[in-house]
Parts: C-alpha cells; sequence; structure tokens
C-alpha cells in the first residue's frame, strides 16, 4: 500500500465501495425480478386459471339448474328456452376449457384437469336424456334420471372443479409467500452488503488518508506554504519533517530547497563568466564577420576574373577547333593534290614510252625511206641501161627516189623533234615525279598540322572543361562563403541574445534569497577582456576555461 500512488488508492478504495454497491443492486435488480416473475405468474397464470375455473363452475351451474328446471316445467316453448341457456352455458364452458389447455400446468393441475374433463364426458349425456324426457313430458323418467344419475354426477363435476380452484388459492398463496420471502431476503442482503460497503468506505478512507499524510509528510496546507515561499524564491525557508521520514513530499521539498540552493549559489558564480565570455564571442564574431565579408568580396572578384578567363578560353578553343577544320580541309586538298600528281606521272610515263615507240616507228619509216631510195637508184640505172624504153620508168624511179629522200628527211625531222620531245618527257616526268614527293611531303606535313590542330583543340576543350571546373569550385565557394558570412552574423546574434540571456539569468536568479548571501543582484556589465596580438578578443584557450567553467561548478 506504501508504495502505491495516489491515484491507485483512490481508485482502489472507490473502485472497492462502487463494486459493493453494484453487488447490492446487482442482487436488488435480480431478486426485484424474480419477485416480479412470481407475481406476473400468479397475475397471468394462477388469476386467469382461476377465473377460467370460476367460469366453468358457473356453467355447471347453470345447467344444473335449467336441467332441475326443465323436469318441473310442462310447456315446450319454456323447456327449449332452458335449453338455449344450457347451450350458451355450455359454450362459455368449452371457451373457459380451450384457454385453460392454453396455460402452463403442474402434473397434479394437468390430473384434475383430466378428471374435469372426464366427469363432463360422463354427466352432459345425462343432462341430454333430462332434456329429451322433459321434451317428450316423461317428467316421472326425467326425475329419476336427474336424482339418480345427473345430479350426482353433476355435484361430483362441481366438487372436482371445487378442487382445480382450490388448487389455484394454494398455487398462489405458495408464491405470495415466495415473494415475501424473496422480498426479506433481499433486502437484509441489501442492508448486510450496504453496511459492508459503508464499513469499507470508511475503512478505505481512513487508509487512504493516513497513506497520503505520510507521503505528505504533514497537512496539505503546511506543504503548500513550503512550496509557496520557495517558489516566490525565498530559500531560506525551514522544512520540519519527521525524524524518521526519508520518503515525504516535504522531505522531498527539503532535499529540493537544499539543492536548489546550491545551484543557484553556482549559477550566481557562473553568471559572471557566461557575460563575459559571450562578450568575447560577440567581439569575436564581429571580427570575423568582418574578415569573412572581405574574403567574400575578394571571391566576387576572383569568380569574375575567373569568368573573363574562360570567355578567353573559349574564344581560344573555338579559333583552334575552326583552325583544325581549316587544316583537315587543307590536309584533304594535299590529299587530292597529291593523287593528280601521281596520275599525272603516270601519263607521262605513258607518254614517254608511246614517244620511244613512235621513234622505233620513224626508224622503221627511215629504213624503209633509205633502201626505197636505194631501190629508185637502182631502177634508175636499169632504166638508163634499157634506153628508150626504160625512159618512163626511169621518171618513176626519179619521181619515187625523190619521194624517198622528202620521206627520209620528214622522218629525220620527225625523229628528231620525237627525240627532243622524249628528253622534254623525261625531264617532266623527273620534275612531276619531284612534284609528287613534294605533294606527298606536303601531305604528310597537313596531316601533321592538322594533328597537331586536334591536339590543341583537345587541350583547349580540356582546358575550358577545367577552368569551367575552377569556375564553379570558386563559385560554390562564394556561395559558402556567403552563407560562413550568413552564420557568422548568426553566430554574432546568437552571442549576443547569449550574452542578453546572461544578464537576464543574473536578473532572475537575484529573485532566490540565500542563507549567508545578499540580496541584491549580480552586475550584469561583463568585464572587457584584453585583446592578444594574433587577432581580436581574449585566445581560444582562454574563452573555452570561461565557457567551461559553469558545468564544471554544477556538478559539484
Amino acid at each position: 500500500m506504501a508504495t502505491m500512488k495516489v491515484g491507485t488508492r483512490l481508485s482502489l478504495g472507490f473502485g472497492l465501495v462502487l463494486a459493493l454497491l453494484m453487488l447490492v443492486s446487482v442482487l436488488g435488480v435480480f431478486n426485484m425480478s424474480t419477485i416480479h416473475a412470481q407475481l406476473e405468474r400468479i397475475v397471468n397464470e394462477n388469476a386467469v386459471k382461476t377465473q377460467m375455473v370460476s367460469e366453468m363452475s358457473e356453467s355447471v351451474h347453470i345447467v344444473a339448474r335449467v336441467t332441475r328446471s326443465v323436469v318441473l316445467l310442462s310447456d315446450e316453448a319454456a323447456i327449449r328456452r332452458e335449453m338455449e341457456k344450457s347451450a350458451k352455458a355450455r359454450a362459455v364452458y368449452n371457451h373457459a376449457v380451450d384457454e385453460l389447455a392454453k396455460l402452463p400446468a403442474t402434473p397434479k393441475g394437468v390430473e384434475i384437469r383430466e378428471r374435469i374433463a372426464a366427469q363432463a364426458k360422463l354427466t352432459r349425456p345425462l343432462n341430454d336424456r333430462v332434456f329429451e324426457l322433459a321434451l317428450a313430458n316423461k317428467d316421472e323418467e326425467a326425475t329419476e334420471v336427474l336424482m339418480k344419475q345427473a345430479g350426482p354426477l353433476t355435484q361430483s363435476w362441481q366438487d372436482v372443479m371445487d378442487e382445480y380452484a382450490a388448487l389455484q388459492k394454494e398455487n398462489n398463496e405458495s408464491a405470495a409467500s415466495a415473494a415475501s420471502a424473496a422480498y426479506q431476503r433481499a433486502r437484509l442482503l441489501m442492508l448486510v452488503l450496504s453496511g459492508v460497503a459503508i464499513v469499507v468506505g470508511a475503512v478505505a478512507a481512513t487508509i487512504i488518508a493516513r497513506g497520503l499524510l505520510r507521503q505528505l509528510g504533514g497537512e496539505p496546507d503546511y506543504a503548500a506554504a513550503i512550496a509557496g515561499r520557495i517558489a516566490s524564491g525565498d530559500l531560506t525557508v525551514v522544512v520540519d519533517t519527521h525524524s524518521n521520514d526519508s520518503h515525504s513530499m516535504l522531505h522531498a521539498m527539503k532535499m529540493m530547497r537544499d539543492a536548489l540552493a546550491r545551484i543557484v549559489a553556482e549559477v550566481r558564480t557562473g553568471t559572471e563568466t557566461i557575460a563575459s565570455a559571450s562578450s568575447q564571442i560577440a567581439s569575436g564574431n564581429q571580427d570575423l564577420s568582418s574578415r569573412t565579408e572581405q574574403q567574400a568580396s575578394s571571391l566576387e572578384e576572383t569568380a569574375s576574373s575567373m569568368e573573363e578567363l574562360t570567355s578567353a578560353v573559349r574564344a581560344n578553343n573555338d579559333n583552334a577547333r575552326q583552325a583544325n577544320q581549316l587544316a583537315q580541309s587543307a590536309s584533304a586538298v594535299a590529299q587530292q593534290g597529291g593523287a593528280v600528281v601521281s596520275q599525272v606521272v603516270d601519263t607521262m610515263g605513258a607518254i614517254n614510252e608511246s614517244s620511244r615507240k613512235i621513234v622505233d616507228i620513224i626508224s622503221v619509216i627511215d629504213g624503209i625511206a633509205f633502201q626505197t631510195n636505194i631501190l629508185a637508184l637502182n631502177a634508175a640505172v636499169e632504166a638508163a641501161r634499157a634506153g628508150e624504153q626504160g625512159r618512163g620508168f626511169a621518171v618513176v624511179a626519179s619521181e619515187v627516189r625523190t619521194l624517198a629522200q622528202r620521206s627520209a628527211s620528214a622522218a629525220k625531222e620527225i625523229k628528231e623533234l620525237i627525240g627532243t620531245s622524249v628528253e622534254k618527257v623525261e625531264i617532266g616526268s623527273k620534275l612531276v615525279e619531284q612534284a609528287g614527293q613534294t605533294m606527298d611531303e606536303v601531305v604528310a606535313s597537313v596531316q601533321r598540322v592538322t594533328d597537331i590542330m586536334a591536339e590543341i583543340s583537345t587541350a583547349g576543350d580540356e582546358q575550358s572543361a577545367g577552368i569551367e571546373q575552377i569556375n564553379q569550385a570558386v563559385s560554390e565557394m562564394d556561395t559558402v562563403t556567403q552563407q560562413n558570412a550568413a552564420l557568422v552574423e548568426e553566430a554574432a546574434a546568437a552571442a549576443e541574445a547569449m550574452q542578453n540571456q546572461a544578464a537576464n539569468l543574473e536578473r532572475v536568479v537575484s529573485v532566490f534569497r540565500l542563507d549567508g548571501m545578499a540580496d541584491a543582484p549580480l552586475g550584469a556589465t561583463p568585464v572587457p577582456m584584453q585583446r592578444s596580438s594574433g587577432g581580436p578578443g581574449r585566445p581560444h584557450s582562454q574563452i573555452s576555461k570561461a565557457v567551461v567553467r559553469l558545468p564544471v561548478a554544477a556538478s559539484r
């Protein structure tokens, strides 16, 4: 119980009382339901049965009276009127029997019902016999049947119905007695359980109250007064507790007051260090912000220069690419020229070969002309020998000789011209061969120039990509520097806010009153720090020691 929470205790106590009350309510409702069921059975079953038996008995009385009346009457119309009364009484009786059959019955009640039905079966034919004899004016026979048979059986029938009515009365009385007994039991049980609930509630309230007082360590008003004085900043308050009290709320408040006093004293000693350190941090952040702004400006200028250099490199790269294209075009033209010169060399060789063949042919023609000349000379000699007969032949031979000489002369001139042409063709072939070699050298040189220009273009692309990366890196450095500048400004603002918070902390802590300490608040103006030769503000190690001093004091 001592380790339970207050809510658990209250829930347990009130829950137990509520459980007992609920048990009382459930038992009361259960007993009321039992009584209600018994009363309902009395009203809806026993009363109906009693009413039906009463109607049946009344009907039997009517039939018995009508039977006796018809014996005394002599008028047939009167007899028939009495018989109609009997028929109506029998109808009422039958309806009551049908209604009674719908209701449940005990074994004894069923046995009595069967006896009633048997008596009705025996008696009704005798009554009908009396009616027939009365209509036939046989009064003596009718009287004899009535007195000796119908009357006694009717009386027996009535006695059985009276027995059934007595049974229903007994059942009603039994049900009423049971309902009364249930009421008495329910009342006694509810009174007992209510008393137990009251006793348990009182005991639970006493136990809970004592447990709460033990947990509080005293009266709630006293604990509230102590808490109010501590809340107002008075840590000099004395908390009275019992000698063996080590777990109550007042004991915890006493420990809290002692801990708060120590913490407030340490906070007071640490606020000056925080104020001084925050002042130096703010000063250093301002200097760092200024240098960061200068660095950002330099990076902006560098970025601008890199952009100009990137533009120049891109222009050079474009020029190199155009030169490479021109060199490739020149290489193609030189290759085509080399191919043409090769073709010219081949053509000149063919011409030289043809010229040599022509020279040979001219030599053959010259030989033929020489032989023709000799033959013409021989023909002229033979014509001279022949005299007058060979004069015509001599003329022909003279003409042939003349033609042979002219042919030899023309062949000699052609041979000389062909020889000169062959010499010139040989010279031209040599020159063309030299031109072909020169064109090959030109093509090779142009190809080398093309390769060099391609390498220059590739190097220019790589240089442009490298400068682009450098430009991007410088741009990112510029962005980072701008972000650093923003962070430095935020840090400066945070340092200033920390300085203000330190001043507010001094003001807040000054609210607490401690034993042996002045109540006046500490000065919030931080002591200026000496600047070192390395830069503005206190050296980093001194600032770190100043910042770390407060957690060390708080951990004592």
